[in-house]
Protein backbone atom coordinates (compact mmCIF):
# COMPACT_ATOMS: atom_id res chain seq x y z
CA UNK A 1 0.00 0.00 0.00
CA UNK A 2 1.21 3.68 -1.00
CA UNK A 3 1.16 6.64 0.94
CA UNK A 4 -1.19 7.93 -1.35
CA UNK A 5 -3.53 5.00 -0.44
CA UNK A 6 -3.51 4.85 2.85
CA UNK A 7 -6.74 5.93 4.34
CA UNK A 8 -6.81 9.37 6.14
CA UNK A 9 -6.51 8.91 9.89
CA UNK A 10 -7.96 10.62 13.07
CA UNK A 11 -7.44 10.17 16.70
CA UNK A 12 -10.64 8.30 17.02
CA UNK A 13 -8.86 5.63 14.60
CA UNK A 14 -6.40 5.03 17.68
CA UNK A 15 -8.80 5.23 20.35
CA UNK A 16 -9.49 1.20 21.35
CA UNK A 17 -13.07 -0.01 22.72
CA UNK A 18 -11.58 -0.50 26.19
CA UNK A 19 -12.35 1.39 29.00
CA UNK A 20 -9.95 3.94 30.43
CA UNK A 21 -9.32 3.38 34.19
CA UNK A 22 -7.07 5.85 36.19
CA UNK A 23 -7.85 7.55 38.84
CA UNK A 24 -9.68 10.99 38.26
CA UNK A 25 -7.71 13.71 37.34
CA UNK A 26 -4.74 11.92 36.68
CA UNK A 27 -2.10 13.24 34.07
CA UNK A 28 -1.95 9.77 32.03
CA UNK A 29 -4.98 11.28 30.49
CA UNK A 30 -3.55 14.29 29.24
CA UNK A 31 -0.75 11.94 27.80
CA UNK A 32 -3.33 9.54 26.28
CA UNK A 33 -5.00 11.81 24.71
CA UNK A 34 -2.15 13.93 23.00
CA UNK A 35 -0.68 10.39 22.15
CA UNK A 36 -4.12 9.22 20.64
CA UNK A 37 -3.89 13.32 18.85
CA UNK A 38 -0.79 12.90 17.26
CA UNK A 39 -0.71 9.10 15.64
CA UNK A 40 -2.55 10.25 12.62
CA UNK A 41 -0.15 13.28 11.70
CA UNK A 42 2.75 10.29 10.85
CA UNK A 43 1.26 8.97 8.15
CA UNK A 44 1.79 5.44 9.08
CA UNK A 45 -0.87 2.68 9.26
CA UNK A 46 -2.05 1.53 12.34
CA UNK A 47 -1.27 -2.13 12.17
CA UNK A 48 2.39 -0.89 11.81
CA UNK A 49 2.47 0.68 15.30
CA UNK A 50 3.30 -1.37 18.26
CA UNK A 51 3.20 0.30 21.65
CA UNK A 52 5.11 -1.44 24.64
CA UNK A 53 5.13 -0.91 28.54
CA UNK A 54 6.53 -2.36 31.17
CA UNK A 55 4.26 -2.46 35.27
CA UNK A 56 2.95 0.68 36.40
CA UNK A 57 -0.27 3.15 36.14
CA UNK A 58 1.55 4.21 32.50
CA UNK A 59 1.56 0.87 31.67
CA UNK A 60 -2.12 0.07 30.69
CA UNK A 61 -1.61 2.76 27.92
CA UNK A 62 -1.26 0.01 25.16
CA UNK A 63 -4.79 -1.02 25.93
CA UNK A 64 -6.18 2.34 25.26
CA UNK A 65 -4.47 2.61 21.72
CA UNK A 66 -5.80 0.67 18.76
CA UNK A 67 -2.75 -0.46 17.69
CA UNK A 68 -0.75 -3.68 17.91
CA UNK A 69 0.65 -3.61 21.87
CA UNK A 70 2.64 -5.38 24.51
CA UNK A 71 2.03 -5.06 28.17
CA UNK A 72 5.40 -6.83 28.96
CA UNK A 73 6.90 -6.96 32.93
CA UNK A 74 8.71 -4.91 35.49
CA UNK A 75 11.48 -2.78 33.48
CA UNK A 76 11.85 -4.81 30.62
CA UNK A 77 10.11 -2.82 27.90
CA UNK A 78 12.82 -1.49 26.80
CA UNK A 79 14.43 -4.66 26.26
CA UNK A 80 11.53 -6.69 24.31
CA UNK A 81 11.21 -3.30 21.62
CA UNK A 82 14.90 -3.62 21.07
CA UNK A 83 14.17 -7.14 19.64
CA UNK A 84 10.91 -6.64 18.03
CA UNK A 85 12.48 -3.78 16.20
CA UNK A 86 15.90 -5.99 15.15
CA UNK A 87 13.44 -8.39 13.56
CA UNK A 88 10.54 -5.78 12.37
CA UNK A 89 12.56 -2.47 11.29
CA UNK A 90 9.46 -1.78 9.31
CA UNK A 91 7.36 -1.32 12.84
CA UNK A 92 6.78 2.12 14.18
CA UNK A 93 7.87 1.17 18.00
CA UNK A 94 6.72 3.55 21.15
CA UNK A 95 7.74 2.22 24.57
CA UNK A 96 5.75 3.54 27.57
CA UNK A 97 7.00 3.69 31.40
CA UNK A 98 7.08 5.26 34.61
CA UNK A 99 9.86 6.88 37.23
CA UNK A 100 10.15 3.71 38.86
CA UNK A 101 9.40 1.24 36.25
CA UNK A 102 12.14 2.87 33.63
CA UNK A 103 14.84 3.83 36.48
CA UNK A 104 14.76 1.40 39.28
CA UNK A 105 14.67 -2.34 37.59
CA UNK A 106 14.35 -0.93 34.01
CA UNK A 107 17.15 1.60 34.38
CA UNK A 108 20.19 -0.72 33.04
CA UNK A 109 17.80 -1.59 30.00
CA UNK A 110 16.92 2.13 29.30
CA UNK A 111 20.49 3.29 29.14
CA UNK A 112 21.34 0.22 26.90
CA UNK A 113 18.57 1.05 24.54
CA UNK A 114 19.57 4.85 24.48
CA UNK A 115 23.14 3.77 23.74
CA UNK A 116 22.54 1.43 20.95
CA UNK A 117 20.10 4.25 19.53
CA UNK A 118 17.49 1.83 19.18
CA UNK A 119 14.51 3.31 16.65
CA UNK A 120 12.53 3.61 19.56
CA UNK A 121 10.26 6.96 21.31
CA UNK A 122 10.43 5.93 24.99
CA UNK A 123 8.00 8.09 26.77
CA UNK A 124 8.40 8.14 30.39
CA UNK A 125 5.93 9.48 32.69
CA UNK A 126 7.76 11.30 35.63
CA UNK A 127 5.22 12.11 38.96
CA UNK A 128 8.35 11.06 41.14
CA UNK A 129 6.53 8.45 43.10
CA UNK A 130 5.90 4.43 43.08
CA UNK A 131 1.60 4.94 41.58
CA UNK A 132 0.58 1.78 41.21
CA UNK A 133 1.92 0.19 44.50
CA UNK A 134 0.46 2.89 46.91
CA UNK A 135 2.80 5.46 47.03
CA UNK A 136 6.40 4.36 47.77
CA UNK A 137 9.35 6.65 47.04
CA UNK A 138 11.11 6.27 43.52
CA UNK A 139 14.07 7.13 42.03
CA UNK A 140 12.70 10.61 41.32
CA UNK A 141 11.65 11.27 44.48
CA UNK A 142 13.32 14.82 45.94
CA UNK A 143 15.50 14.21 49.21
CA UNK A 144 13.88 14.38 52.05
CA UNK A 145 10.44 12.82 50.46
CA UNK A 146 8.02 11.15 52.97
CA UNK A 147 6.08 8.32 52.05
CA UNK A 148 4.73 5.11 52.61
CA UNK A 149 8.28 3.03 52.28
CA UNK A 150 10.36 6.34 53.45
CA UNK A 151 8.13 7.70 56.93
CA UNK A 152 11.33 9.90 57.86
CA UNK A 153 11.69 10.73 54.32
CA UNK A 154 14.34 9.67 51.73
CA UNK A 155 17.85 9.89 52.04
CA UNK A 156 18.47 9.02 48.43
CA UNK A 157 19.54 11.85 45.77
CA UNK A 158 17.02 11.43 43.20
CA UNK A 159 17.76 10.14 39.69
CA UNK A 160 17.56 13.00 36.76
CA UNK A 161 16.04 11.61 34.11
CA UNK A 162 17.49 13.53 31.30
CA UNK A 163 21.02 13.51 32.22
CA UNK A 164 20.84 9.85 32.41
CA UNK A 165 19.54 10.01 28.67
CA UNK A 166 22.00 13.01 27.32
CA UNK A 167 25.07 10.37 29.31
CA UNK A 168 23.94 7.23 27.40
CA UNK A 169 23.64 8.98 24.25
CA UNK A 170 20.33 9.14 22.98
CA UNK A 171 19.92 11.12 19.72
CA UNK A 172 16.94 12.67 20.84
CA UNK A 173 15.88 14.48 24.49
CA UNK A 174 12.72 16.36 25.65
CA UNK A 175 10.44 17.52 28.01
CA UNK A 176 6.83 18.26 28.31
CA UNK A 177 4.30 18.90 30.70
CA UNK A 178 1.07 16.84 31.11
CA UNK A 179 -1.02 20.05 31.32
CA UNK A 180 0.29 21.81 28.55
CA UNK A 181 -0.80 20.04 26.12
CA UNK A 182 -0.12 21.92 23.22
CA UNK A 183 3.51 21.50 24.05
CA UNK A 184 3.13 17.75 24.68
CA UNK A 185 1.79 17.53 21.22
CA UNK A 186 5.07 19.43 19.83
CA UNK A 187 7.08 17.28 21.46
CA UNK A 188 5.73 14.02 20.91
CA UNK A 189 5.36 14.65 17.24
CA UNK A 190 8.97 15.92 17.18
CA UNK A 191 9.93 12.41 19.04
CA UNK A 192 7.63 10.43 16.27
CA UNK A 193 9.54 11.44 13.52
CA UNK A 194 12.77 11.09 14.78
CA UNK A 195 14.72 8.07 13.49
CA UNK A 196 16.99 6.57 16.42
CA UNK A 197 16.79 6.76 19.97
CA UNK A 198 14.26 8.87 21.72
CA UNK A 199 13.33 9.66 25.64
CA UNK A 200 10.56 11.86 26.37
CA UNK A 201 10.17 13.01 29.86
CA UNK A 202 6.73 14.00 30.35
CA UNK A 203 6.03 15.91 34.06
CA UNK A 204 2.89 13.77 35.22
CA UNK A 205 0.79 14.82 38.35
CA UNK A 206 -0.16 11.72 40.52
CA UNK A 207 -3.70 13.05 42.41
CA UNK A 208 -3.87 10.50 45.42
CA UNK A 209 -0.26 10.22 46.12
CA UNK A 210 1.85 13.32 44.97
CA UNK A 211 -0.21 15.49 43.83
CA UNK A 212 0.74 19.30 42.94
CA UNK A 213 4.54 18.14 43.07
CA UNK A 214 5.21 20.15 39.79
CA UNK A 215 2.56 22.79 40.47
CA UNK A 216 5.29 25.33 42.21
CA UNK A 217 6.67 25.85 38.04
CA UNK A 218 3.89 24.15 35.81
CA UNK A 219 0.75 26.37 37.52
CA UNK A 220 -0.45 29.00 34.64
CA UNK A 221 -0.04 31.75 36.68
CA UNK A 222 4.03 31.18 37.56
CA UNK A 223 5.30 29.50 34.71
CA UNK A 224 6.09 31.68 32.47
CA UNK A 225 8.78 32.87 35.43
CA UNK A 226 9.93 29.74 36.57
CA UNK A 227 10.01 27.40 33.32
CA UNK A 228 12.28 27.59 30.23
CA UNK A 229 10.93 26.86 26.65
CA UNK A 230 13.67 25.48 24.27
CA UNK A 231 13.83 26.50 20.82
CA UNK A 232 16.46 25.43 18.39
CA UNK A 233 18.69 28.55 17.94
CA UNK A 234 17.51 31.27 20.17
CA UNK A 235 18.72 32.66 23.20
CA UNK A 236 17.43 31.42 26.63
CA UNK A 237 15.21 33.99 27.57
CA UNK A 238 12.07 33.40 29.86
CA UNK A 239 9.92 35.48 32.29
CA UNK A 240 6.39 37.21 32.11
CA UNK A 241 8.12 40.18 30.83
CA UNK A 242 10.74 38.40 28.59
CA UNK A 243 13.14 39.86 30.64
CA UNK A 244 15.45 37.35 32.54
CA UNK A 245 17.95 34.60 30.58
CA UNK A 246 20.51 31.92 31.37
CA UNK A 247 24.25 32.88 30.23
CA UNK A 248 27.11 30.59 30.97
CA UNK A 249 29.82 31.26 33.45
CA UNK A 250 32.56 29.18 32.17
CA UNK A 251 30.29 26.03 32.17
CA UNK A 252 28.10 27.04 35.25
CA UNK A 253 25.22 28.38 33.85
CA UNK A 254 23.74 31.78 35.48
CA UNK A 255 20.20 33.41 35.71
CA UNK A 256 20.68 37.52 34.47
CA UNK A 257 17.98 40.28 34.25
CA UNK A 258 18.17 41.64 30.74
CA UNK A 259 18.63 45.26 31.08
CA UNK A 260 21.80 47.57 31.73
CA UNK A 261 24.36 45.12 32.91
CA UNK A 262 23.23 42.70 30.20
CA UNK A 263 21.23 41.79 27.13
CA UNK A 264 20.50 39.13 25.23
CA UNK A 265 23.54 39.18 23.07
CA UNK A 266 25.23 37.44 26.31
CA UNK A 267 22.74 34.43 26.61
CA UNK A 268 23.42 30.84 25.74
CA UNK A 269 21.65 30.51 22.68
CA UNK A 270 20.21 27.12 22.56
CA UNK A 271 21.60 24.31 19.84
CA UNK A 272 19.87 20.84 19.95
CA UNK A 273 21.84 19.70 16.95
CA UNK A 274 25.22 20.07 18.37
CA UNK A 275 27.18 16.57 18.37
CA UNK A 276 28.57 17.34 22.29
CA UNK A 277 25.60 16.58 24.40
CA UNK A 278 27.90 19.01 27.45
CA UNK A 279 25.41 21.94 26.96
CA UNK A 280 22.51 19.81 26.91
CA UNK A 281 23.28 18.26 29.78
CA UNK A 282 24.21 21.44 31.56
CA UNK A 283 20.29 22.33 30.51
CA UNK A 284 19.27 18.97 32.05
CA UNK A 285 20.74 19.87 35.62
CA UNK A 286 18.66 23.23 35.99
CA UNK A 287 15.90 22.88 38.22
CA UNK A 288 13.86 25.15 40.24
CA UNK A 289 13.94 27.14 42.63
CA UNK A 290 17.61 28.27 41.74
CA UNK A 291 16.58 28.05 37.50
CA UNK A 292 14.20 28.13 35.87
CA UNK A 293 12.81 24.51 34.39
CA UNK A 294 13.69 23.71 30.68
CA UNK A 295 10.63 22.12 28.67
CA UNK A 296 11.21 21.44 24.77
CA UNK A 297 13.98 19.51 22.89
CA UNK A 298 17.23 19.62 24.53
CA UNK A 299 18.95 17.38 21.75
CA UNK A 300 18.21 15.87 18.11
CA UNK A 301 21.08 14.43 16.33
CA UNK A 302 21.55 11.93 13.43
CA UNK A 303 23.35 8.55 13.80
CA UNK A 304 23.17 5.14 12.20
CA UNK A 305 20.11 3.23 13.99
CA UNK A 306 20.62 -0.19 15.82
CA UNK A 307 18.53 -1.93 13.06
CA UNK A 308 20.36 -0.56 10.26
CA UNK A 309 23.32 -1.33 11.58
CA UNK A 310 22.37 -5.39 12.15
CA UNK A 311 20.82 -5.00 8.65
CA UNK A 312 23.78 -3.80 7.26
CA UNK A 313 25.79 -6.66 8.74
CA UNK A 314 23.51 -9.30 7.75
CA UNK A 315 23.98 -7.80 4.19
CA UNK A 316 27.54 -8.27 4.38
CA UNK A 317 27.57 -11.40 5.39
CA UNK A 318 25.16 -12.90 3.03
CA UNK A 319 27.50 -10.81 -0.21
CA UNK A 320 30.99 -12.91 1.32
CA UNK A 321 29.48 -15.92 2.11
CA UNK A 322 25.87 -16.92 0.07
CA UNK A 323 22.97 -17.88 1.95
CA UNK A 324 23.08 -19.73 4.85
CA UNK A 325 22.16 -23.38 5.75
CA UNK A 326 20.45 -24.22 9.12
CA UNK A 327 20.93 -27.43 8.66
CA UNK A 328 24.21 -27.39 8.07
CA UNK A 329 24.78 -25.09 10.91
CA UNK A 330 23.26 -27.38 13.59
CA UNK A 331 25.40 -30.92 12.65
CA UNK A 332 28.89 -27.87 12.74
CA UNK A 333 31.71 -28.40 14.63
CA UNK A 334 31.60 -30.93 17.69
CA UNK A 335 28.90 -33.50 17.77
CA UNK A 336 27.65 -35.97 19.24
CA UNK A 337 25.09 -39.43 18.76
CA UNK A 338 23.63 -40.20 22.57
CA UNK A 339 22.66 -44.06 22.08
Amino acid sequence: MTAETLPVLTRKDFVSDQEVRWCPGCGDYSILAQTQKTMPDFGVPREKIVFISGIGCSGRLPYYMATYGFHTIHGRAPTIATGLKAARPDLMVWVITGDGDALSIGGNHVIHAMRRNVDIRLIMFNNQIYGLTKGQASPTSEIGKKTKSTPQGTVDRPIVPLSVALTAEATFVARSVDTDTAHMQETLLAAGHHRGSAFVEVLQNCVIFNDDTFAPFTAKDVREDRMLVLRHGEPLVFGKERDKGIRLDGLRPVVVELGKEWSVADLLVHDETAADPTLAYILSRLTYPDFPVPVGVLRRVQAPTHDALIEAQMAEALAKRGPGDLGKLLLAGETWTVS
